[in-house]
């Protein structure tokens, strides 16, 4: 039997198209309710101030790095999305002068353009961000070789995924979209084989790094949150870590602090994979099969999900 068209996009699976009580039991949890959803394999972590938020954040990067050698190199892979974090980092590089010579980065994603990842020429650029914020402000006698900053490029995808078989990835750290996703591994649109039901939790996990098609609600998001609201200037594409990946990386750390999804969308993923509910019109429901996930949430933006005018 068919599920319910989506509410947002009909062509598309989303997060409209669960069973409403699931829905309904993610809106009525309390902050502390959300904090009581850890488990093990899965942690929930409150911060109270986005200092301590941020900071917590780039520590992740700096704990990565320090444990590096030249046997055993090691590293992170990062998001543009929180990208608050990003100057943090190069500042504790520099203060606490680290050497990034054994150390790597993997960026999770980049805009596609007519079949091919944008230049870091590109306004929009997640390569030209992560340099201009994070790596250009690290003392060139510390940085890590060029060689060590993997960025996901569609003339390269193999090259890029089997990187995370010759180094250590530490931790994958991420933010959470208003599709629910991480990096963009987004819903998949409803034709072919997943007109009635979205793909298996196995089918889903099958994806390396590809070349996606962005879900209408990533459009608006990225229109939102990085181009004024000028939808029509944001790539419909992008190249991006797939689970394949993600589960070659020994922690992932979602970091929330309430601009990149709602009071609602924070408690839903967090409620599906405490309870181990694993839906792909969800993506990030899927992170309920790995074995050591973090939440970090910004607490005073979980608010409440309640009925408000303005």
């Amino acid at each position: 039997m068919s599920r319910k068209k989506s509410m947002l996009a009909e062509n598309w699976w989303d997060y409209t198209t669960l069973d409403e009580q699931i829905l309904k039991d993610a809106a009525q949890l309390t902050p502390k309710d959300v904090l009581e959803l850890s488990r093990p394999g899965f942690k929930v972590v409150f911060y109270e101030t986005l200092e301590s938020f941020y900071l917590a954040e780039a520590l992740e990067y700096i704990h990565a790095w320090k444990q590096a050698t030249p046997s055993r190199p090691s590293g992170i892979c990062g998001p543009i999305g929180p990208t608050e974090q990003l100057p943090l980092v190069a500042e504790l590089v520099n203060s606490l002068d680290i050497s990034l010579k054994n150390a790597h980065f993997w960026g999770m994603d980049e805009w596609v353009v007519n079949g091919k990842h944008v230049p870091e020429t590109h306004p929009l650029s997640f390569a030209r961000a992560d340099r201009e914020l994070c790596f250009d402000r690290i003392k060139p006698e510390l940085r890590m070789p060029e060689e060590n900053i993997h960025f996901p490029k569609t003339d390269s995808l193999d090259d890029y995924s089997s990187s995370f078989d010759d180094v250590r990835c530490l931790t994958m750290q991420g933010g959470q979209g208003d599709v629910k996703h991480w990096a963009f591994n987004d819903p998949f649109k409803r034709q072919g084989e997943y007109t009635d039901q979205p793909p298996s939790a196995e089918d889903f996990r099958r994806l390396a790094t590809r070349v996606v098609d962005l879900h209408p609600i990533t459009l608006m998001q990225n229109a939102r949150t990085s181009g004024g609201g000028y939808v029509v200037g944001v790539p419909t594409q992008a190249v991006t870590v797939g689970p394949v990946e993600t589960w070659k990386a020994e922690k992932v750390s979602i970091w929330q602090a309430g601009t990149h999804d709602n009071p609602f969308g924070m408690r839903l993923t967090a409620f599906m994979i405490s309870k181990r509910i694993v839906d792909t019109s969800v993506p990030m429901s899927l992170l309920a099969e790995h074995p050591n996930v973090v939440f970090n949430y910004y607490r005073p933006a979980l608010k409440s999900v309640e009925t408000e005018m303005h």
